[in-house]
């Protein structure tokens, strides 16, 4: 399970000290922690077993590429304010976390797929996109980043 995998590395960068993969894990664990909580509050107030509301490696992979995500758009305001040093540091958070994550698909992978959910929607225009991001999504899910899928999704129909 994805989310023993983080806990024996956690242990591992602990005891090697090793400080940069050490902090990256930690707000990890914090992230899939808070995930967890929202999961059992959602199931408490549904009337069901909270106990029954885990993650299950689908969930930690969803956390997972959103904290890459929120990297990658901090990596893009640092590089506007010429902050060489928090770039490299957030590019070395993401290789840590990208460890976690599905084999990420190259853009003409992205493509071929965006091609594939436009034939399957029988899309024609930017109207269709909805229909194409719904079945595009669940075939790239913790794979690519959805903000680059939209945009060629945007490209291939406009």
């Amino acid at each position: 399970m994805l989310k023993d995998k983080i806990n024996e590395d956690f242990k591992a960068a602990f005891k090697e000290k090793k400080e940069g993969e050490l902090s990256v894990l930690k707000n990890l664990k914090a992230a899939l922690l808070n995930k967890e909580k929202e999961k059992q509050f959602q199931a408490s107030k549904a009337g069901e077993d909270i106990a029954q509301a885990v993650l299950a490696d689908d969930d930690i992979i969803v956390v997972i590429s959103a904290e890459v995500k929120k990297l990658r758009d901090a990596i893009a305001l640092f590089e506007q304010g010429g902050r060489a040093d928090l770039v490299a540091q957030n590019k070395g958070e993401i290789e840590v976390l990208l460890r976690y994550l599905p084999e990420q698909l190259g853009e003409d992978e992205i493509k071929k797929l965006v091609a594939g959910a436009i034939a399957q929607a029988g899309a024609t225009t930017v109207k269709d996109m909805g229909k194409v991001m719904g079945i595009l999504m669940p075939k790239i899910k913790g794979r690519a980043d959805s903000g680059m899928a939209g945009k060629l999704v945007k490209e291939a129909l406009g």
